[in-house]
């Protein structure tokens, strides 16, 4: 039994009680406030510093991840629901684009170094050892346009750790 397997099939809540269908509908102000969730999103196979009850991936989570239609679909839609929190959208052709909501996003999200910056990391990281290697690249293309436009304040040492994250 792996808990957040059955999180991701839709069968188990997370530790608040919380299902994943109910996260993903949550408006943009929920996540923003949510600090517990995105461990539950997009996991990792390290215990996280800011939430000691977040599941931690196992070899066989990972490689059922790989395997599992149902959990690449529902990883699929936590992706696409994170990108719309950033004010991103996952195009046709699978590129990442301004979403948009994008102009709406901007003062929460890149006009001032923040915590999301710090969830991009994770997600980018959980998509590349869950079986969805495409979509972080992509996204990662889309980080490093918007790094590269100079529009907002991200560091070096930030886009660092974006890097870091899709090379493992």
């Amino acid at each position: 039994m792996s808990l957040v397997l059955d999180y991701y099939r839709g069968q188990e809540t997370d530790t608040d009680g919380r299902l994943l269908t109910e996260i993903l509908a949550w408006p943009d102000g929920a996540f923003e406030a949510g600090h517990g969730l995105i461990q539950w999103l997009f996991p990792l196979p390290e215990p996280s510093k800011f939430n000691s009850e977040a599941p931690v991936l196992t070899e066989q989570d990972i490689a059922a991840f790989k395997s599992d239609p149902v959990l690449q679909a529902n990883l699929m839609k936590s992706f696409k629901r994170i990108l719309t929190f950033l004010g991103l959208a996952l195009s046709g052709d699978g590129q990442i684009v301004e979403g948009q909501n994008f102009t709406a996003r901007v003062s929460d999200v890149w006009t001032n170094p923040n915590h999301n910056w710090g969830r991009i990391s994770r997600i980018l990281r959980s998509l590349m050892l869950l079986g969805m290697e495409a979509q972080a690249h992509a996204f990662y293309q889309r980080l490093d346009a918007i790094y590269s436009s100079r529009k907002f304040p991200i560091s070096a040492d930030t886009f660092r750790f974006w890097t870091e994250a899709v090379r493992e």
